[in-house]
């Protein structure tokens, strides 16, 4: 069953269309990749899905009981984000927010649930340090388990792996596809590595020049991937 549906859907910013026409959708357990050229629209695409920017026109419709506030987001960071002075299970807990409401207060279910997450990242050593003490790579690790106490079923993640080194991208891309195999959990993925979508995604959306939707098979048959990497663009 569809969580996202996007139909017809123009979008861009400051009167500026830079997507138009675009619909696809995204089933539960799905892995989508989102690749294309710089400046195509792929992080305003995702903002829009977000509710973060309204669409110039078209749809976007949730469905199988998704609520935005069970969509877990791992942005790129800032510098100042990088240097944000909190324990790791601060941020961690903070994954929460979004479903707090009025509440003051994390509830045992929650601080389980994020002790949980922590395990899963391989970060339970690090539950005490400042956030801003760890490497790129265990920050990651921190906002990915971050990211999990806001969903069990949809994880957007904008360019996952940027400015880590090989053994460290190998490492997020296992735990990542890891996270949708066994736990079904949903993954729509922002990647300007076309090698590791065309090795871990079961569906590619490329936009740009050219748009395609579908899955990875029928990308690769479509032949734009080849232009693509050819081209230097990925």
């Amino acid at each position: 069953m569809a969580l996202i549906t996007c139909r017809d859907l123009c979008l861009g910013y400051d009167g500026r269309e830079i997507l138009h026409d675009l619909s696809f959708e995204v089933n539960s357990g799905d892995y989508l990749c989102i690749v294309g050229e710089n400046g195509s629209g792929k992080s305003t695409l995702m903002r829009t899905i977000l509710g973060l920017q309204h669409p110039l026109s078209g749809q976007i419709l949730t469905g199988d009981g998704l609520r935005r506030t069970e969509i877990g987001y791992l942005p790129q960071q800032t510098p100042v984000q990088k240097d944000f002075p909190a324990s790791i299970w601060e941020v961690v807990l903070s994954g929460f927010e979004g479903g707090c409401g009025l509440r003051p207060f994390y509830t045992r279910a929650e601080k389980q649930r994020a002790a949980e997450n922590i395990c899963a990242m391989g970060i339970e050593a690090l539950t005490g340090r400042c956030y801003r003490e760890l490497s790129g790579g265990q920050q990651q690790r921190v906002l990915l388990a971050r990211a999990l106490c806001a969903t069990n079923k949809l994880l957007f993640l904008d360019e996952p792996i940027s400015g880590l080194d090989p053994k460290v991208t190998a490492e997020m891309y296992e735990l990542i596809e890891k996270l949708n195999r066994e736990r079904g959990i949903t993954v729509i993925m922002i990647s300007h590595d076309i090698g590791a979508a065309l090795r871990y995604a079961s569906h590619i959306l490329h936009i740009g020049d050219r748009v395609f939707f579908g899955t990875k098979a029928a990308y690769l048959e479509s032949g734009i991937s080849v232009s693509f990497t050819e081209g230097g663009k990925g």
